[in-house]
């Protein structure tokens, strides 16, 4: 398996002939320039990154990637690690909250365990297990950096084998109890922002839990002191196998030149990572919604995204990302449906100052 340096190593700029090919289409069509507005923007993208302007999004998959994480004994959730792993069964089964959004949306769903507390395994729940949970954050470091990029060479390993598979388009979701305490502590570093402005309420905590949130990620920064200079340093201090696994995935896609829709607030903050990392990765990168986490818009404007979707969701899973691909159908039935202003017999719309 290639490293995750290596996979960096492959991943190149977009094809601007293929974006102005794009772009040309969308304008010759029978409409007002630019009128689809981000869902224009996305089709274009998804020409560029694929070197391709006949853009297409019909084999649609959805990796959720689970892992477990020791902060939980801070008290920093409203329910237990066990969680986890009855999720990530259910997403195996096909009844997961994710489940019927993705059937209809006709996208597959693979849940991936980089890491569920004692987990045996089930059928369905593809194996990536890289340790036993993570340590509590707010005690030491939630991994060792061997494990950390282990977990995105994982990631990007899986996005590579979908590409090659056919796959169109990535979704990521993720599924790990206290998994936002871990995504906030990361966009607090990396952001340099106080903890009380990205942290959030999660699954829906108390204003007790709130505040007792808030005071363990500023410990396990204090604590650990992680380098905000280096995604890898503070995903192995104060983040998750989660993230990583879903850091690795985004560069992998970028370096397959397949789109990577992003999810939520802590799809986000990986997303975030594999930016820094890898700048050029944002090629591949699109937004579904702005999370109703208090990071929400601070990280679409840091990984400079526009999100189609403002519904107030927070519901995890890959949920939110999966709810996008309606909207891309419907945009890529007109961008392929010949309705020329030159089909109308109407003149077309030009540019105006």
């Amino acid at each position: 398996m290639e490293s995750i340096y290596e996979i960096i190593q492959k991943i190149t700029p977009p094809d601007e002939a293929a974006r102005a090919a794009a772009k040309t289409r969308w304008d010759s069509l029978a409409k007002p320039l630019g009128s689809l507005g981000l869902l224009e923007d996305a089709i274009t993208k998804i020409a560029a990154l694929r070197g391709n302007a006949d853009a297409h999004l019909s084999d649609r998959r959805l990796l959720v990637f689970c892992a477990d994480n020791g902060v939980v004994a801070q008290g920093v959730t409203q329910c237990g690690s066990e969680v986890t792993a009855k999720v990530a069964q259910a997403l195996a089964e096909g009844h997961s909250s994710v489940s019927p959004i993705a059937r209809a949306a006709k996208c597959s769903v693979t849940p991936v365990d980089v890491g569920i507390l004692d987990f045996p395994g089930h059928p369905g729940v593809l194996d990536r297990r890289i340790r036993n949970g993570t340590a509590d954050i707010s005690l030491g470091p939630a991994m060792r950096r061997g494990e950390c990029l282990a977990a995105m060479d994982a990631g990007a390993a899986l996005a590579r084998q979908c590409a090659e598979a056919g796959a169109d388009v990535l979704l990521t979701g993720e599924m790990g109890i206290g998994n936002t305490t871990t995504a906030a502590a990361v966009v607090s570093v990396l952001l340099g922002l106080d903890p009380d402005t990205v942290t959030g309420r999660g699954a829906g905590l108390s204003d007790e839990g709130l505040s007792r949130k808030r005071a363990v990620i500023k410990q396990a920064i204090a604590f650990n002191r992680p380098d905000p200079d280096d995604p890898v340093d503070v995903l192995t201090k104060v983040g998750g196998l989660d993230l990583a696994a879903m850091c690795g995935a985004y560069l992998g896609a970028a370096a397959s030149r397949v789109p990577a829709v992003i999810d939520g607030f802590i799809s986000a903050a990986a997303a975030l990572c594999a930016l820094r990392m890898c700048p050029e990765a944002g090629k591949a990168m699109l937004a579904s919604h702005v999370s109703a986490e208090p990071a929400g818009q601070i990280l679409m404007d840091a990984l400079g995204l526009a999100a189609p979707v403002h519904a107030r969701l927070r519901l995890g899973e890959g949920s939110g990302a999966v709810m996008l691909l309606p909207m891309l159908d419907m945009a890529l039935a007109l961008y392929h449906s010949g309705q020329s202003f030159e089909r109308l017999g109407v003149e077309a719309y030009t540019p105006q100052n």
